[in-house]
């Protein structure tokens, strides 16, 4: 009789430093953003991520919420949780790329309380591009690609391309 087999646990990730990434955006924390716990409740980071990577596509010219042709769909996230933020905390998320596909985008964030070298959390969320009506998968607008050139990985200097 054999053991049963038990999963592996998977590995944590170790937080990036913010030189890791290349772009940033301030976020003010809300009062209502903190829990019952006094601090930061743990889904309002994900607001975070997407709020970050999204004004900075729209600030691009890269994506029209309103009336583009092609739209983002958040198909997978993640996120690690470091350390404790809380209102009236400041703070910055940093931006970057880890894969571009020919219709998704991999991006991750991290966010640091203001002046932190380290982050109080990180994650990641892809995003897969639709045509708005049919929200079937379309190959990533020039602009778009355009855009996401500053967050490439400093570390890589480059994006890897993955089929998407």
């Amino acid at each position: 009789m054999t053991a049963p087999q038990t999963a592996a646990k998977p590995e944590r990730s170790l937080p990036q430093a913010r030189d890791y990434y290349p772009i940033f955006r301030a976020i003010s924390t809300r009062w209502s953003d903190n829990d019952v716990y006094g601090h930061i409740n743990n889904v309002i980071y994900y607001s975070w991520f997407d709020t970050a990577v999204n004004a900075y596509l729209i600030e691009q010219g890269a994506l029209d919420i309103h009336a583009g042709q092609t739209i983002g769909l958040v198909v997978e996230t993640h996120c690690n949780y470091f350390a404790s933020l809380a209102f009236p905390q400041q703070v910055d998320a940093g931006i970057r790329v880890a894969h571009i596909g020919s219709s998704s985008v991999r991006y991750e964030v991290g966010l640091f309380a203001q002046g932190e070298d380290q982050p109080a959390a990180a994650g990641h969320f892809v995003h897969v591009y639709v045509d708005r009506v049919t929200r079937r998968p379309v190959p990533l607008p020039a602009a778009l690609r355009a855009s996401l050139q500053p967050l490439q990985s400093k570390e890589l200097g480059h994006v890897e391309e993955i089929d998407s």
